[in-house]
């Protein structure tokens, strides 16, 4: 009877089974979750591999593509692991092998690929039908004693098959080619590392298995143990020493890693940039794509061109504006711009001992290698003892049979049961009777005793040494030892000179003034900045000497205009006592009216502006607040770096800043709404980073209306509004001479009515 299709029950409903709906999705989730960890995303410790790329090794070897046996067509590969290992999309698994063949993604390939595998540029491998692979040095230590019991094989999917839990993992592949992948809540980015450097490290932690990650980390590059990463791209890392001992330790960290330039001379004392090195991971198509788009938009005003004339090697033209220009300052703006610099996160992540997600230090997976290394030898050995075992076995049997050929002939001739009857007349095991009944003519005359003994004797001895290796620890590490010293030496510098020497270097990163950087950025072109009396502002191209011609919104009108270049700084100060800075590069252009001070900067509603100007780090400045108290104050200190502003003047309502100028001469004069002046010596106002100031003039009504520094030796010079130009001398001043904080005097003849100073 064949399966019924109708469901149990009478489909009345009886058969449904309620459940918990956030119980079952954090169940499934969790499923899911665990999943992706172990079987996709986060790579073993032991060997470095995600299950991927260990069914992709295991495929090759079984397909026996061995590095001195020929290719095969990478789609024959792909079909084995995906038919037999790995139940996922076809294009999924040959991305993972042409991954594991591009000597620009991988430190150390652990596939020999022939034909297009891509490029730097970031272009596609061609189709698996085109391309054909076969395995490296680095696979095959990777598997070396995989047939001998080194590993635990689990059932494949359909299980029909059976694949290896992990490798064998000769070589220190987690490290020396890195890793990188996103699970559920929790990822993994490994660097690739120098396998010379780890080979080192490893030996150093045998002989000292207290040893600190600092012992690990080397302390000059003579060392030969783990300076950080060596990214197959080569390129130069910009961290300290501290951050990057911090990062090893912790399984935490980055690494700043720029591209490789020099200035090459092109006569006539002009010179070219030439990029060699570009960071890892970064396509240089799209890296120069970025920088063209820069150079379009003028955010490069020291950059004349770029060009790609890379073949086998990269070689990145860079052309500058002129030979005027810094090459360090024109690499510093590239640098904060573009890919040319970036950050390749550290988070040692991974499977340890197979099973547990963790974050480990670079001791930690070092550790966890070399115990694999012994659990692997320890393996290896018994499996090779149980081996000499039954070859002694069949051994002996034969030395018997030797012995007493001409009746083992006869009893295979003449009886029915001659394994019986062998077995009762020598005392043979059933092992070795079926060895002599298997045993071939030909053999026969090889038969000897000599032969026989000589192969008995080897072997016996090797099962002593195994036997005694298997008893003692310190032999075991010392062979583990041996065979990390012939590895480090097969892929020393000495020896391989393609994957040998080291290919990142360390320097520190130039020092450059910040805003030298900033300008670098910025092109320097001439500005009008416009400031309108509801606080609009706006930048218009080049220096405007007739303000007439400006228009403003219904009920605005200009409150100040003046010139700036686009590189310059333009600092806002407002009522409220505080400082705005803003690049003369953000305000908006001159079509329009602008924008409102308030989209560019935080400044408060019941504020307005007093007034703007382009910044002078060198210059002193004046603040006073309507009530006639003030202060002096470095204009380096009022620059601010954020949208908040920077309070430097402290004002309680009813009082506001008022007035702001430049600290000129000697002597202050200040002169209120009330039309009296008072002049005073410029040592009396104390210099302050913040405050409220102290009183310079004292007022019955009203507040300040201007004040002016001057040389008394010069005069006081005023204009009035017919422009022609008052000055007093000391001498004439005398009577308006007095205490800062006094009301003063009324002003002479011919002070202007406005009572400003012009």
């Amino acid at each position: 009877m064949g399966k019924s299709l109708i469901p149990p029950g009478s489909g009345s409903g009886d058969n449904i089974e309620p459940i918990d709906l956030r119980k079952a999705l954090e169940e499934r989730y969790l499923a899911y979750a665990l999943s992706t960890i172990m079987h996709r995303a986060l790579p073993d410790v032991r060997d470095g591999l995600k299950p991927v790329h260990r069914r992709i090794m295991h495929a090759m070897r079984l397909l026996r593509l061995n590095p001195d046996q020929g290719f095969a067509k990478c789609a024959r590969i792909v079909g084995e692991v995906m038919g037999k290992f790995h139940p996922h999309g076809d294009q999924s698994i040959y991305d993972a092998l042409v991954r594991l063949a591009q000597s620009f993604s991988v430190r150390y390939p652990l596939v020999d690929g022939q034909g297009n595998f891509g490029n730097i540029d970031g272009d596609n491998a061609a189709a698996m039908r085109y391309t054909e692979a076969r395995m490296t040095e680095v696979s095959t230590l990777l598997l070396e004693g995989i047939t001998e019991d080194a590993v635990d094989f689990r059932a494949t999917y359909n299980e029909e098959d059976e694949e290896p839990v992990v490798l064998p993992g000769a070589f220190p592949n987690l490290l020396a080619n890195g890793s990188s992948g996103i699970a559920v809540g929790m990822a993994t980015s490994i660097p690739p590392h120098n396998a010379f450097e780890l080979c080192n490290a490893a030996l150093l932690l045998i002989e000292q298995p207290d040893a600190s990650v600092a012992d690990l980390m080397a302390k000059t590059a003579e060392d030969g143990l783990v300076q950080g990463p060596d990214f197959p791209t080569g390129g130069i890392i910009v961290d300290d020493r501290a951050s990057i001992l911090d990062a090893y330790e912790t399984g935490r960290g980055g690494f700043r890693v720029r591209a490789r330039w020099q200035q090459e001379d092109q006569g006539r004392g002009t010179w070219n940039v030439v990029v060699t090195e570009i960071p890892y991971q970064v396509q240089k198509a799209k890296l120069i794509e970025k920088i063209a788009e820069l150079l379009m938009a003028k955010r490069l005003p020291l950059l004349e061109d770029i060009r790609d004339e890379s073949a086998e090697d990269i070689r990145v033209v860079i052309v500058p504006k002129s030979r005027t220009v810094d090459p360090g300052l024109l690499m510093e703006s590239l640098f904060k711009l573009t890919e040319l610099e970036t950050r390749f996160p550290l988070n040692l992540n991974v499977l340890s001992r197979g099973k547990v997600p963790n974050v480990l230090s670079l001791k930690g997976v070092l550790q966890e290698w070399l115990e694999h290394r012994k659990d692997v030898l320890v393996r290896r050995s018994k499996h090779r003892l149980a081996e000499i075992a039954r070859r002694l076995e069949v051994l002996a049997g034969y030395l018997i049979a030797y012995l007493n050929l001409d009746e083992v002939i006869r009893i295979i001739r003449e009886e029915d049961e001659p394994k019986q009857v062998m077995m009762a007349r020598w005392d043979l095991t059933d092992t070795q009777a079926e060895a002599i009944l298997n045993m071939r003519l030909r053999a026969l005359r090889k038969l000897e005793e000599f032969e026989i003994r000589k192969e008995f004797d080897g072997l016996s001895a090797e099962k002593a040494q195994i036997e005694a290796l298997l008893a003692s620890e310190p032999k075991q590490w010392s062979t583990i030892s041996w065979q990390i010293k012939e590895m480090r030496d097969k892929f020393g510098p000495d020896r391989d000179k393609v994957l040998g020497p080291r290919r990142t270097s360390f320097a520190d990163a130039p020092e450059h003034d910040l805003s030298d950087i900033q300008n670098a950025m910025i092109e320097k072109e001439p500005v009008t900045v416009v400031v309108s009396e509801k606080g609009w502002l706006r930048a218009m191209k080049g220096h405007m000497s007739d303000h007439s011609t400006l228009t403003f919104k219904e009920g605005d009108k200009l409150k100040l205009a003046f010139n700036a270049q686009t590189t310059d700084k333009i600092i806002v100060f407002t009522t409220g006592g505080k400082f705005y800075t803003i690049g003369a590069d953000r305000l908006p252009g001159g079509r329009g009216h602008g924008e409102p001070i308030r989209i560019i900067v935080d400044m408060d509603n019941d504020q307005d502006i007093v007034t703007a100007f382009v910044h002078d780090p060198k210059r002193k400045l004046l603040l006073v607040s309507h009530e006639g108290y003030g202060f002096t104050v470095s204009e380096e200190e009022v620059a601010a770096n954020t949208r908040k502003g920077k309070q430097v003047m402290n004002v309680k309502a009813p009082d506001e800043a008022k007035r702001l100028t430049w600290v000129e001469g000697d002597h202050v004069a200040i002169v209120g709404e009330n039309r009296k002046l008072l002049v005073f010596p410029l040592a009396d106002v104390p210099d302050m980073a913040r405050g409220k100031g102290v009183r310079l003039q004292r007022y019955k009504d009203g507040g300040v209306a201007d004040v002016k520094t001057f040389s008394i030796a010069a005069g006081l010079t005023w204009q009035d509004s017919a422009d022609r130009t008052y000055t007093r001398t000391r001498e004439e001043l005398a009577e308006w001479m007095g205490d800062r904080a006094s009301a003063g005097r009324i002003a002479p003849k011919g002070f202007p009515r406005t009572g400003k100073f012009g």
